[in-house]
């Protein structure tokens, strides 16, 4: 990345800058544990000790719920279509979740998609769709097979043979745009540095985030090794950070896979959550677990289709921005580009939001969704921005305020970027 002064965005590569700008990504957790409503992998009774997992399924029987998987319903098109129109910028899919099973026909081991009653290559077809749509396709991949008993052992290089094969084919065999690793809180016998060069060697350009690399004394939610791209907050808003990319993966239930009648977050709170994130110059991998036949629940489906118009009605303030100048804080987040700012609102309780001072002069403003915005009015009332020596003072009419998210753009007479972020009262 660049260097620059650190009161400033920092920039990213060019190869970077797609992911950047797309700020919303769909994550996909899916496999024949959706058969049991349960998490994934993470259900599975431990067979391996060096392995962290303990859950109430027997291994016997996990293993064996391929054999039923036959997800007949499933459709890669409609996939990407329900993608596309929340608004998302690109897809990741559990290829191998950490059970070792794979969603495409590998040629490492028969524990894939070829041998369920199924037998449609899922990564295959999703990779076609999801590209015909226009968006970018990545794969989550576990470093980790709980199932097999040379991971971690002192046969670990037999299973890294497995291991980076399995990679080279996803990045290989399909139209590979980025590469999701997994981590377990485990040891990482790996061999990074020739998996990153298998990785690479599919496509010099692929992204790449940073949980190869993570261990104990290197948290997934902060640390970037030498040879990743982002860092990756998980169930959480990562906190401002414009001089290092991130990415929070986050479920819209409460697991990262199917669970029947599942608890969901609103509308409202994906918009926010959303904001948040790039408001904190952040992106959001925001995750669904289709059901046993193939289909994404329509209970998540509506839900994703609410945030869909939103984002297109106020796509301009997502997509593209840099967060800041103003840091998040209970009132709300703020995002840039260009000569504007977006000032997100979630909190009118005080009536007014009182923003810090910037070294630059509005000179326009509007509500994104519709409206104008007087600048500076003799007596200030209604929909009106009053910028003075010590802050920027925003006020909307009760009616024009978005329940969710109220997006008030200032135009400034210089860049938005030149800007160095400042804490807002109530700032996180």
């Amino acid at each position: 990345m660049q260097t620059g002064s650190p009161d400033l965005p920092v920039s990213v590569p060019a190869r970077l800058r797609w992911w950047q700008e797309s700020r919303f990504g769909l994550f996909i957790h899916w496999g024949p544990v959706a058969l049991t409503g349960q998490e994934i992998s993470w259900s599975r009774a431990n067979t391996n000790p060096n392995c962290p997992n303990n859950g109430p399924i027997p291994a016997a029987e996990y293993d064996n719920l391929y054999k039923r998987f036959d997800p007949e319903q499933f459709n890669a098109g409609e996939w990407a279509k329900i993608a596309k129109d929340t608004g998302m910028k690109y897809v990741v899919l559990t290829a191998r979740h950490c059970d070792g099973f794979c969603l495409w026909p590998t040629r490492t081991y028969d524990y894939n998609i070829s041998s369920t009653p199924f037998k449609r290559d899922v990564c295959g077809e999703l990779d076609k769709a999801v590209h015909q749509a226009g968006l970018k396709m990545g794969w989550y991949y576990s470093p980790m097979d709980w199932r097999d008993p040379d991971c971690r052992t002192a046969n670990n290089a037999a299973y890294l043979k497995i291991m980076q094969a399995q990679i080279k084919e996803l990045v290989t065999d399909y139209k590979t745009d980025l590469m999701w690793f997994d981590w377990d809180g485990g040891t990482i016998p790996w061999d990074q540095e020739n998996t990153y060069e298998i990785v690479r060697s599919g496509h010099p350009n692929m992204i790449v985030d940073n949980r190869l690399d993570c261990d104990p004394a290197h948290p997934a939610d902060r640390y970037i090794g030498p040879n990743a791209d982002y860092y990756t907050p998980e169930q959480t808003i990562g906190a401002y950070d414009d001089q290092r990319p991130w990415e929070t993966c986050m479920t819209l239930g409460t697991l990262w896979s199917w669970k029947p009648n599942d608890t969901l977050k609103t509308t409202p709170e994906v918009i926010r959550i959303l904001a948040q994130c790039v408001g904190g110059d952040g992106n959001l991998l925001l995750d669904v677990g289709p059901m046993p036949d193939g289909r994404i629940e329509p209970r998540q489906v509506d839900i994703l289709m609410e945030v869909g118009k939103w984002v297109k009605a106020h796509g301009e303030a997502i997509y593209g921005t840099r967060g800041g100048p103003f840091k998040p804080g209970a009132w709300g987040v703020s995002t840039r580009k260009g000569k504007t700012i977006y000032v997100h609102v979630f909190d009118w309780s005080k009536g007014t939001v009182t923003l810090p001072a910037i070294d630059a002069k509005v000179v326009k403003a509007r509500i994104v969704s519709g409206g104008p915005v007087a600048v500076d009015p003799a007596d200030p009332s209604g929909d009106c921005v009053v910028q003075k020596a010590d802050g920027v003072t925003i006020d909307v009419a009760a009616a024009h305020r978005d329940p969710a998210d109220t997006i008030i753009a200032l135009e400034l007479d210089k860049p938005a970027l030149s800007l160095p972020a400042s804490s807002a009262p109530g700032s996180r």
